[in-house]
């Protein structure tokens, strides 16, 4: 059979390394290796019994057929009062998309704004499907670097430099996948001084899917609650993160009606909907007791504070405390030794499996990414193996 002759731009598309350690450290176990995996970021908390029992009865009372593109509108208004409880953000039902997982919607959303010769702010080391999805349209992706001497948050004079007329879309995640880190209200405000400033058109991509995962008791605040920010953000989020559902595939973004009735017409021409009984399990999410979430971010905080302070006392490695999601994002550039390679062989001689700080950006050299969504009896172990290892070959 001839090879495939793909399009140009499937060569564009990038990938999330973590899926790709997790199968190798699964390889590995299958040989016998005792694999801690600190690679994945995915809850280790299964779903909450109400979500689950609500989507039971859902199916069961028939909600197993198509649903409206944009969303059910008793999700999408639920939805509406989440995010004015919780983010002080007003919306209408018809500025709600619902899509089987949040990426689609960033997907979705560069698919209808961006194309050879925008410009795409994004933060590196951030989410890699940003600039794969970046990529893909032919955008070029222009990378905001995310620094540990920042305290892995933008840095607002630098932001300045980097806005032109050819900027199409910038995007904000908080807290930050990898680094953990949070920006403050009043980092916020300055981003949206710096836009108005600018004079461009640009829109805003709020990544939002941490946001109840947030350790230091400030309240988190949202671009998209600036009135004068409001039309031209895109809040993304998601219940994979807050409510331990990353298998039921359901996120959604706010954003002003044209762009709704756009991304809705892309779910039309690909997804056709998200499945009804999990519109209806995020309906008992949003309005059923919060428990469960507070009660998985008090188990995050332990465990990263647990982390943070054994990995500090391991000579060369230097980590800041996560000020949110459930990673750590430690340097270890005094080791001399480049993060794929560090991370390679913290799997293959310490059967721990984690993320170069690289698959997350150029700017994530010098690091590796640790997921504590894994028990603390595992944790200890891995802090362990982590100190042994670098002591015996650093």
């Amino acid at each position: 059979m001839n090879t495939v002759n793909f399009d140009e731009r499937m060569s564009r598309l990038g990938t999330e390394s973590a899926f790709e350690i997790m199968a190798k450290a699964n390889a590995l176990a299958a040989q016998g290796h005792d694999m801690i995996h600190l690679e994945i970021g995915q809850p280790d908390f299964t779903t909450p019994k109400n979500i689950i029992d609500a989507a039971y009865k859902a199916m069961l009372n028939g909600s197993t057929g198509y649903t409206n593109s944009q969303g059910i509108p008793e999700t999408r208004q639920a939805i509406a009062d989440y995010i004015k409880r919780y983010k002080n953000v007003d919306a209408d039902i018809d500025e709600i998309v619902v899509t089987p997982g949040a990426k689609p919607i960033m997907f979705y959303l560069m698919l209808a704004l961006c194309g050879p010769g925008d410009e795409v702010l994004y933060p590196n080391p951030g989410f890699p499907i940003y600039e794969s999805c970046i990529s893909f349209t032919g955008a070029k992706a222009v990378p905001i670097p995310i620094l540990q001497e920042n305290n892995f948050r933008i840095d607002i004079e630098g932001l300045k430099k980097l806005i032109n007329k050819k900027t199409k879309l910038i995007i904000i995640n908080s807290p930050q996948n990898p680094t953990g880190g949070v920006l403050r209200r009043s980092d916020i405000e300055q981003i949206a001084e710096v836009i108005r400033s600018s004079g461009s058109d640009t829109y805003i991509l709020s990544d939002e899917v941490y946001d109840r995962l947030v350790f230091t008791g400030e309240k988190p605040f949202s671009i998209k609650s600036i009135p004068d920010m409001k039309e031209r953000t895109i809040l993304l989020d998601g219940f994979s993160k807050t409510y331990a559902m990353t298998g039921w595939r359901l996120g959604y973004g706010v954003m002003n009606k044209e762009l709704a009735a756009a991304l809705t017409l892309l779910v039309i021409n690909s997804a056709s909907c998200a499945a009804a009984f999990t519109q209806i399990a995020a309906i008992e999410a949003l309005t059923g007791p919060q428990d469960e979430p507070e009660r998985m971010k008090a188990a995050f905080l332990e465990r990263a504070t647990y982390m943070v302070n054994a990995l500090n006392d391991v000579k060369g490695i230097d980590c800041l405390m996560p000020d949110g999601t459930f990673y750590v994002f430690p340097s270890i550039e005094k080791l001399g030794i480049d993060c794929r390679t560090f991370a390679d062989r913290l799997m293959t001689e310490a059967d721990i499996a984690a993320c170069a700080g690289t698959a997350f950006g150029s700017y994530g050299e010098g690091h590796i990414r640790l997921s504590v969504a894994n028990s603390l009896e595992n944790i200890k172990r891995a802090s362990e193996r982590i100190a042994k290892f670098v002591k015996n070959n650093f």
